[in-house]
């Protein structure tokens, strides 16, 4: 791990146990071992370590999951639109599983309404997210696995359902209670009927 890395460790260490508007650029060199100049060699702000720690977090993560590029076409081929969903929903949710990024997950949610650092970087997120679900929902269409019409609003429903589902997941095991597991996997078998896809 390089002194960059570090610095992002760090940082999200600190963010994740005192809420990032708690934490200065003297806690952060201090917890990484370095002056607080010496952070300035590495990044200009705090909101540039805090962008480049979601890229480097995102990354890590996503390469832990599947190292190289995914071929939609070939997953698609031979699997209904159902076992192709569940399949796109259980890898964002390992994804998001990652540990370091649930801490970074946990303070970047509490910061989006009061800081635009934050907002942005969970915009790009939606942004990307939804487009990754068109492209998908594109390639069940072009193998008519569902229907070809309105295929971006329904990607972007299913996107933001989903999205919505999963954080209320993660709502219900913060405060203790029980997540209805079949709730996601019963709007993915309704949805896909609604397209003509099995």
């Amino acid at each position: 791990m390089d002194k960059k890395e570090e610095i992002i460790i760090a940082a999200l260490d600190l963010a994740s146990e005192k809420g990032l508007g708690n934490v200065s650029m003297a806690q952060i060199a201090e917890k990484a071992g370095i002056r607080k100049a010496s952070l300035y060699n590495h990044f200009d702000s705090k909101e540039e370590m805090i962008s480049q720690m979601y890229v480097y977090l995102r990354e890590n993560a996503k390469n832990q999951l599947s190292p190289g590029d995914i071929d939609i076409s070939a997953l698609v081929r031979d699997k209904s639109a159902y076992e192709v969903l569940m399949l796109a929903v259980n890898n964002y949710v390992k994804l998001n599983s990652d540990e370091r990024m649930q801490k970074f997950y946990r303070f970047i949610y509490s910061q989006r309404p009061i800081d635009p650092v934050a907002a942005r970087i969970i915009t790009e997120e939606t942004n990307k997210m939804i487009a990754a679900t068109k492209s998908l929902f594109y390639a069940l269409a072009t193998h008519r696995k569902i229907s070809d019409d309105n295929i971006d609003t329904a990607a972007v429903s299913f996107a933001m359902t989903i999205h919505s589902m999963l954080d209320h997941k993660l709502d219900c095991r913060s405060c203790g209670e029980k997540f209805d597991s079949t709730m996601i996997q019963d709007y993915i078998h309704w949805l896909c009927k609604q397209l003509g896809g099995q």
